[in-house]
């Protein structure tokens, strides 16, 4: 019974949290975290040795757990310094009862971003992101199965049309991501220096000191991605040994 009502009570909270403006569900928390805290986790993230960074053709990335792998992830210890927020996520209560046992550090530079994808079906259809050291935008996109279109029309025109949602990520904030907004639309960043706001950007009304016509620039940005991987193996079985 007291286990039903703490249930209720999260959703209640949350509730406020949640963006209206479009389909289920989009959860933004405006200062979900400090800004000493902010600073610690870009030291930490700035203090990993090099060999943890991946390098891509347009942002670097760590991997923290273990590497996602269809069949099965590897679980690696994750540092305390990022097992702080896995657990505190995991208290929204919004991984039904578990604890996130993933995360995807990316580094976008001023200008930097990633093209729409989705997530896909190695993790838990919920997905939490911490954003640290610069605002950004981040669009969602219909599928292009969702959208008729025409011979006629450019890969830009065509993303353009298929554009649902964008939603602003302030420093410090989290957003969740789930149900519909998961698993039926694509979701990107553009490759831009600065965003202007604009009232495509459904979640103004969460956010502090902006209004529609700003002007923002983009530093560099470090997104902490918190996540489940709900398929892990032991190290040993992953190589083919027995346990």
């Amino acid at each position: 019974m007291a286990s039903e009502t703490n249930n209720k009570d999260q959703e209640e909270n949350l509730l406020k949290y949640k963006v209206l403006e479009i389909p289920d569900t989009i959860l933004y928390i405006p200062n979900f975290i400090s800004e000493q805290e902010e600073k610690d986790l870009l030291d930490h993230v700035y203090s990993a040795p090099k060999p943890k960074w991946t390098h891509l053709s347009n942002r670097r990335l760590q991997n923290w757990g273990g590497l996602p792998h269809p069949k099965g992830m590897v679980a690696e210890n994750i540092p305390q310094w990022l097992k702080i927020y896995t657990e505190r996520i995991a208290k929204l209560g919004i991984f039904a009862g578990q604890t996130p046992n993933h995360i995807l550090v990316n580094e976008y530079l001023t200008g930097q971003g990633i093209m729409p994808h989705e997530d896909g079906p190695l993790f838990y259809p919920t997905v939490t992101t911490i954003s640290l050291g610069s605002s950004t935008v981040l669009d969602f996109y219909h599928h292009l199965n969702q959208c008729v279109q025409t011979s006629s029309e450019t890969t830009s025109s065509s993303l353009e049309n298929r554009h649902l949602t964008s939603i602003f990520l302030e420093p410090r904030s989290l957003i969740v991501v789930k149900d519909a907004m998961y698993e039926s639309y694509l979701h990107g960043i553009d490759q831009r220096q600065e965003d202007e706001i604009t009232d495509k950007i459904a979640n103004l009304s969460h956010c502090q000191d902006v209004t529609t016509g700003d002007i923002r620039s983009r530093t560099t940005r470090v997104s902490l991605t918190i996540r489940i991987v709900p398929k892990v193996l032991k190290n040993k079985l992953f190589f083919g040994k027995k346990a």
